[in-house]
């Protein structure tokens, strides 16, 4: 199960209260104070990992408490400070405030940490109230409580190149022609409702990464259909490749409407580079195929739009160069 969003509480942990205590030897009758200082409380760290992802987690456990700081001792013994909680979450996630939706640290990168509540500090003994006027001090300081906070993980896959059609455009098809990711095919829409990664392996030793995102439809960015759940992806992805059914009855409209979605959910999505593939060119002749792509005036950067058929395998190999110099640039 693929989850990209979740809501947590995190409590970091509380300073230990120093200690009220004063020396107490033999032969000596008045012993000046000893208290000792608490422990720090314990912070709670998120930390990005490489081999997780998914959110689902967080499903089941939704409330994460560090450990406490330990209350100081007699003979100026200090507490021990509260054990640190580290929460491990995928790379790509963003973690947002609950309360003003602030993003507090976007994970980019294998084992980056961020504090996201600080541990209490621990209180001061009365061995440190001492005075010339007050030599037994008879009050410590009470342990400072930890931060608190409700925040939100939102994950957002990152990818060298994102899919984007239509549903029914093919594009599951392609990912499991050219990695070894193996979604869900079928010939109805939405078959796919969770985002897919696939690692594709190009020529000597050379790979790169591909997201099938989950169809979009006119007003995705409205929350229509499933593509405003998942239109967030295609911000980490580095090339966007255009997917239109050849078969479609008006592909000039088709582009222009999924141009629109991605502007209207981030104008910057649309500085990114982008290549154009007319698919399931197995379902109609060759020459039919060449005479509807010159008809077309698809806004497509002087890059040629290409005719594929992941099913034959026609032209996929001419995708992966294209994509791959793309990439390069």
């Amino acid at each position: 199960m693929f989850l990209d969003y979740a809501e947590i509480f995190v409590k970091a942990g509380k300073g230990g209260d120093g200690a009220v205590a004063f020396r107490r030897e033999k032969y000596v009758p008045k012993g000046g104070p000893a208290g000792g200082n608490g422990g720090k409380g314990g912070d709670v760290i998120l930390k990005a990992d490489e081999n997780l992802h998914t959110l689902l987690d967080f499903k089941y456990k939704r409330k994460y408490l560090a450990q406490n700081g330990q209350p100081g001792g007699n003979s100026l013994k200090d507490g021990k400070a509260g054990a640190d909680l580290i929460i491990k979450v995928p790379v790509g996630t963003v973690v947002k405030d609950s309360t003003t939706n602030e993003i507090l640290h976007d994970f980019t990168t294998h084992g980056e940490e961020f504090v996201v509540a600080k541990g209490g500090k621990g209180g001061k003994g009365n061995s440190n109230f001492a005075t010339p006027t007050n030599q037994t001090p008879r009050f410590a300081e009470e342990g400072k409580p930890g931060e608190e906070r409700k925040i939100i993980l939102e994950l957002k896959l990152i990818a060298d190149v994102g899919l984007v059609g239509f549903p029914n455009a093919g594009k599951s098809t392609l990912i499991s022609t050219i990695s070894a990711a193996r979604p869900k095919i079928a010939g109805y829409p939405f078959t796919t409702l969770k985002p897919n990664l696939g690692i594709v392996k190009y020529k000597d030793f050379k790979t790169f990464t591909v997201a099938d995102i989950p169809g979009l439809i006119e007003g995705a960015h409205l929350g229509k259909g499933l593509g405003h759940q998942f239109l967030k992806h295609i911000e980490r992805t580095r090339v966007l490749l255009f997917m239109i059914d050849i078969t479609s009855e008006n592909i000039e409209k088709n582009y222009v409407t999924l141009k629109n979605e991605l502007e209207n959910f981030n104008p910057d999505l649309l500085k990114k580079k982008k290549l154009v593939a007319l698919t399931k060119a197995d379902l109609i002749p060759e020459e039919e195929a060449i005479k509807i792509k010159n008809k077309l005036k698809l806004e497509n950067y002087g890059k040629d739009i290409l005719i594929i058929s992941a099913v034959s395998g026609y032209n996929i190999q001419t995708l992966l160069d294209m994509l791959w110099q793309e990439l390069k640039d």
